[in-house]
C-alpha cells in the first residue's frame, strides 16, 4: 500500500472593514498554511490512512484502536506506529459536541499534552492537527493506542467524519 498526493491545507481569507466619515478602511487577511506528505515513514512522509463517517450513541464513546483494529479503504488492517494528521469534523446537524481524547485506558496522548486532555468540537466544527516531522505522535500498541471520540451530551446521537494519516514504522 502506498499513499500518493497527500496534501494538508488550511486557508483563511477574510476582510475586516471599518468606516470613517469620508473613508473606508480595509484590512485583508490571507493565511494559507499546509504541508505535503510523500509515501514513506520518515519526515514529511506517511504510508497509512484511515477515514470514516461514524455515529456515536447517546452519551456514548467510540474508542479507535490505532494499533491493529482499524481498516483502510481496501479492508486491510491499518496499524499506526506514528500519527502525522488527525482531522475530525462534527456534523452540522448534531445537537451535542464531539469530544476527542481521554480514553478510559491505553490512551493515545498524541497532540493533547496529557492523556486526560480533550478537545470539544461544536456542531459543524472542525479540529485538525498535523505533525509532519519524522517523530510524529507515537502510538504504543497495548498501552497508548486508543483515541477516544465521545458524544459530549445526552439525548441525541452525534455523527462525525475522521481522517487519520500516519506511518507503519
Amino acid at each position: 500500500m502506498t499513499l500518493s498526493g497527500t496534501n494538508i491545507n488550511l486557508t483563511i481569507n477574510s476582510q475586516q472593514i471599518g468606516g470613517l466619515d469620508l473613508q473606508t478602511q480595509v484590512s485583508t487577511l490571507a493565511f494559507p498554511r499546509g504541508f505535503a506528505l510523500d509515501n514513506g515513514t520518515g519526515a514529511n512522509q506517511a504510508d497509512r490512512l484511515f477515514s470514516d463517517t461514524r455515529t456515536i450513541a447517546i452519551s456514548g464513546t467510540d474508542d479507535l484502536d490505532l494499533a491493529g483494529v482499524l481498516t483502510d479503504a481496501f479492508g486491510a488492517t491499518c496499524t499506526f506506529v506514528k500519527v502525522k494528521v488527525i482531522a475530525v469534523a462534527a456534523a452540522a446537524a448534531n445537537t451535542n459536541t464531539v469530544v476527542v481524547g481521554n480514553a478510559a485506558a491505553n490512551q493515545f496522548q498524541g497532540p493533547f499534552g496529557a492523556v486526560t486532555h480533550t478537545v470539544a468540537i461544536a456542531p459543524g466544527g472542525l479540529f485538525v492537527v498535523g505533525r509532519p516531522d519524522a517523530t510524529g505522535w507515537p502510538v504504543t500498541a497495548g498501552t497508548g493506542d486508543l483515541l477516544r471520540i465521545a458524544n459530549g451530551g445526552a439525548g441525541t446521537t452525534v455523527n462525525y467524519d475522521i481522517v487519520i494519516i500516519g506511518t507503519s514504522a
